[in-house]
């Protein structure tokens, strides 16, 4: 009986499907994108987000901890001197999934699965969205109209002193000189 028992077994036995992972683990990390099979995607993310945790901190028990898993020593110096770094602020959510549609051969419904902080196409576009929408009319109207009332108050006064009571003004003009 499989009670309690959450993960997906894709329809494999225990050493194929942890093999299947160990893959496209390894696959993931060198090419930052891989075409898969949805059902494969959810499984890897699971099994990868705990790894690239582990790969933040870059001392010799991670280094080990992650090869006992991805048993690849290139992966290995990817993960640590290109991915970690990339991802070191971030608190998970490492990976994404897009659908892609259906394969045409057995309908299976397919998916790409990415590591979040390479994707350069979308990082570009919400740089640029973002740049363009960061001025708030109320943010930008209150601190120049603040300044500006600033100023036009002190002028005002200026202009005020002067037109009320002139014979004031010229009086303290002579007590001065």
């Amino acid at each position: 009986m499989r009670h309690g028992k959450k993960f997906n077994h894709l329809g494999r036995k225990k050493g194929h499907r942890d093999a299947l992972m160990l893959n496209m683990a390894s696959s993931l990390i060198l090419h930052k994108r891989i075409n898969t099979t949805l059902a494969k995607a959810k499984a890897l993310r699971v099994h990868i987000e705990p790894i690239l945790t582990k790969a933040k901190d870059n001392t010799t028990h991670s280094r080990r901890t992650t090869f006992s898993y991805l048993q690849n020593k290139e992966v290995i110096k990817e993960l640590f001197d290109v991915v970690a770094p990339k991802i070191y602020d971030r608190p998970g959510g490492y990976c994404r999934i897009i659908k892609t549609g259906f394969r045409k051969g057995d309908g299976a419904e397919t998916a790409m699965i990415e590591l979040v902080d390479f994707n350069d196409v979308l990082k570009a576009k919400t740089a640029t969205t973002k740049a363009g929408t960061r001025r708030s009319r109320r943010k930008s109207n209150s601190d120049s109209a603040g300044v500006a009332s600033t100023a036009a108050a002190g002028t005002a006064a200026a202009v005020a002193a002067t037109a009320v009571a002139p014979s004031i003004v010229e009086d303290a003009k002579s007590e001065e000189e």
